[in-house]
């Protein structure tokens, strides 16, 4: 048993909520079906980084072959790279569990080489975004069939990408339709992000947790430069008031919708999120530091909500997100006003003392949290 299930087993005990006889039940079952453990994470490594090299390998063979391949031959390379990696999974799902799930990954993502592959073969002038609409289907299959953690990261990247897609081929006239996309994904992150409870840690949830904080500050930025790089030219088109409101709608209502699913009753604060976000849309255009003041609040709000719910990786992302803000500021309105010199010291000084601040806060939080949850 890992040292964390051990640990809520004894918080259960002293709670009275598992007599003494109970819990010792519970530890000599797990302790008889428990696996080894102490070459867990090098293997899956190996597994990962392999299916990895395994799928860039044949990809990279293919195309360097592509050009003299018969028309048959082609769709035959494509059948083979989209059935062989699932074939694979399967013979060997029930004796080496990791390595199937890494072979039925890379087959799902062969499988969107194979339907732009065909298109290319055939000739086919279709709508772009059907590709990737099929893509995200047959992820939905495969999670259907499998329900592991690896398909339903390939769920959560394909989903969005389709309507994203959907999006901008609809509405790549109109200039405030990326400021759409940008707060509608960062949305979608916070969503991956807060899917992880200190009760609920199961696996998808921490694979959606892992997009989340991988995306969440890029999409931050997107969010609030999309809405500022705005040009509103003679010549520009406004977004129609159905498109607007069809792509907030999608935007915000689907990701609220998946929280109130993964977290029920506590997905009240990812609707305040939601609202804060909207408000990106006030800050006027060309404004030099309300963008910085607004980053600086979601990041300290993102700090709080880790806090409140005993999650050390927002408090992170949000220590993070303040010192990239506070670094933008100097860098974009204070440096260039300070000579060469006194711009350098003032550099030097800032990441001293805010790196020293950051971090002391960060270790004074996290112990925190550390010592309620324990």
């Amino acid at each position: 048993m890992s040292d964390s299930w051990q640990s809520i087993l004894e918080r259960w005990s002293t709670a009275g909520l598992l007599d003494a006889v109970t819990a010792d039940r519970i530890r000599t079952f797990e302790a008889s079906h428990e696996e080894p453990r102490q070459f867990r994470w090098p293997v899956l490594i190996a597994i990962g980084f392999g299916a990895l090299m395994l799928g860039a390998g044949v990809l990279l063979f293919v195309s360097a072959h592509w050009d003299e391949l018969s028309p048959v031959g082609r769709f035959s390379v494509v059948l083979i790279l989209v059935t062989a990696f699932h074939v694979v999974g399967a013979v060997v799902s029930d004796r080496f569990s990791a390595f199937a799930t890494a072979m039925h990954g890379v087959g799902t993502v062969a499988l969107g080489a194979g339907i732009f592959l065909s298109g290319q073969i055939f000739n086919l002038q279709e709508h772009w975004p059907g590709g990737v609409m099929l893509w995200a289907l047959g992820a939905w299959l495969g999670w259907w069939l499998r329900r592991d953690w690896v398909q339903a990261s390939l769920v959560a990247v394909h989903t969005p990408a389709w309507l994203v897609s959907e999006w901008a081929e609809a509405t790549h006239h109109y200039p405030m339709a990326d400021t759409v996309i940008g707060q509608g994904l960062f949305l979608l992150s916070i969503t991956y992000l807060t899917a992880l409870a200190t009760n609920n840690r199961e696996t998808v949830r921490r694979a959606l947790a892992w997009i989340g904080g991988i995306s969440l500050i890029p999409t931050a930025i997107i969010a609030v430069e999309s809405r500022l790089g705005q040009y509103w030219g003679p010549g520009s088109l406004r977004l129609p008031i159905h498109l607007g409101a069809l792509g907030y709608g999608l935007g915000f209502i689907l990701p609220l919708l998946l929280a109130f699913w993964l977290r029920g009753k506590a997905a009240w604060v990812n609707g305040v999120a939601a609202f804060w976000i909207v408000t990106i849309n006030l800050i006027p255009l060309g404004s030099s530091v309300l963008p910085y003041v607004w980053y600086g609040a979601a990041s300290l709000a993102l700090i709080a909500w880790g806090v409140k719910e005993l999650r050390r990786e927002r408090i992170n992302l949000g220590i993070v997100g303040f010192g990239i803000t506070v670094l933008g500021f100097y860098f974009s309105n204070v440096m260039d006003k300070l000579g060469r010199s006194a711009s350098l010291i003032g550099l030097g000084l800032l990441f001293l003392v805010m790196g020293w601040a950051l971090e002391r806060t960060r270790r004074t939080l996290v112990a925190r949290v550390k010592g309620v949850a324990a």
